[in-house]
């Protein structure tokens, strides 16, 4: 159950966060001027790309290089397809995850890695493969790593990872904000460098600021009335999150949002894209979990009965595609079956800076569920 007093009491949620997340969301504007700054001085700007790759391929370990390659991907458009490879192995655990390059992999396309580990035998065999297939390869971790040190073997770029020392007593986690923006920052200049997305200096720093305007409005200080990562927390509180997302930027952060929420608050969501989604989630609010399937839920002893799981949507917006919107369908079978709906909707800005707006509050959100629940 959601300790909601916790919410409002900025030193209880201080000593519940043992593993940095509030500090780590408070921190991702200054960790994407960091991760700015060390690929420009890594030589970036320096490139001189021969047009864009013929396709783009992500590998790393963890939620956070997952979302990496989700948010390039839908920035990058049908330009140089993105693909993600995803690691086998027996384990989570860097000496058991491997690997491969695709067989087509060849000298026009582009290999990231993307880390905040480092020690990775897979990820360094992977650097020199793509060597020898004559890829290009750039990879961000932390400096002094192992896969630091191949990538000078491999002839590919390295950009140090943007890190800040934590006192938690438990490793951040892979959803944490801070890793995730520390990862995408210096990518994201890559791209911009060769040309496959709009990411100048000037729309990295607007970035940053929307960040910072974000952590002021959602950080622990600020009371639940008023913050809107702690009011979806609280609305969260007993309910099944059905996220709905319209808008290109809104995908990959509602997609964050359900990781975030399962890894960090070990709250289970659903997630789908209007229109889409109003078909394939219909069944679900009019079955046993909408808000009207259980008429005695009134008469429920709210002390001695554990609460009753029930859907709320959470409707994240971005700008629609053509300007046509499904928000009012959405909103009607919504309220049609009972089920109580929360929307985020951006500022207006560039695409990246109102993309880091729906991550950074639910980013936050996630955090609070997580620390009031006990998680």
């Amino acid at each position: 159950m959601l300790d909601e007093s916790l919410l409002d009491t900025p030193e209880g949620l201080a000593e519940a966060d043992r593993r940095g997340l509030l500090r780590g969301a408070a921190e991702a504007g200054a960790r994407v001027r960091t991760a700015a700054r060390h690929a420009v001085e890594a030589g970036v700007g320096d490139l001189k790309p021969d047009g864009r790759p013929r396709a783009v391929l992500i590998a790393g370990p963890g939620a956070a290089a997952t979302h990496t390659a989700d948010l390039i991907g839908s920035l990058a458009g049908p330009g140089s397809p993105v693909t993600r490879l995803a690691p086998t192995g027996v384990a989570p655990a860097a000496g058991a995850l491997r690997w491969e390059l695709p067989g087509w992999a060849g000298s026009v396309d582009l290999l990231l890695i993307a880390t905040s580990d480092g020690t990775e035998p897979s990820l360094t065999l992977l650097a020199e493969q793509a060597y020898r297939r004559g890829c290009s390869v750039v990879a961000v971790a932390p400096a002094g790593t192992p896969l630091a040190e191949a990538m000078a073997g491999a002839h590919g770029l390295f950009v140090p990872m943007a890190t800040a020392p934590y006192d938690q007593e438990e490793p951040v986690a892979a959803s944490s904000s801070g890793v995730f923006w520390a990862l995408l920052a210096p990518l994201l200049v890559l791209l911009d460098r060769i040309g496959l997305i709009g990411a100048a200096p000037d729309a990295l720093e607007k970035v940053a600021d929307r960040l910072d305007h974000i952590a002021e409005r959602c950080g622990p200080a600020i009371a639940t009335y008023s913050n809107p990562a702690k009011t979806l927390a609280a609305e969260l509180a007993d309910a099944l999150p059905v996220v709905w997302t319209e808008g290109n930027s809104a995908g990959p952060a509602g997609r964050r949002f359900a990781d975030a929420l399962a890894e960090l608050a070990g709250r289970p969501a659903v997630v789908a894209e209007l229109p889409e989604a109003l078909a394939a989630h219909s069944a679900l609010l009019a079955g046993p979990l909408a808000a009207s399937a259980d008429p005695d839920d009134f008469f429920r002893d709210r002390v001695e009965e554990a609460p009753a799981l029930h859907a709320r949507v959470v409707l994240l917006r971005d700008r629609p595609i053509g300007g046509l919107t499904a928000a009012p369908a959405a909103r009607d079978l919504a309220l049609g079956h009972d089920t109580p709906i929360s929307e985020l909707e951006p500022e207006e800005g560039g695409d990246l800076e109102t993309l880091a707006e729906l991550i950074a509050i639910t980013d936050f959100a996630a955090v609070y569920l997580a620390l009031a629940s006990g998680a």
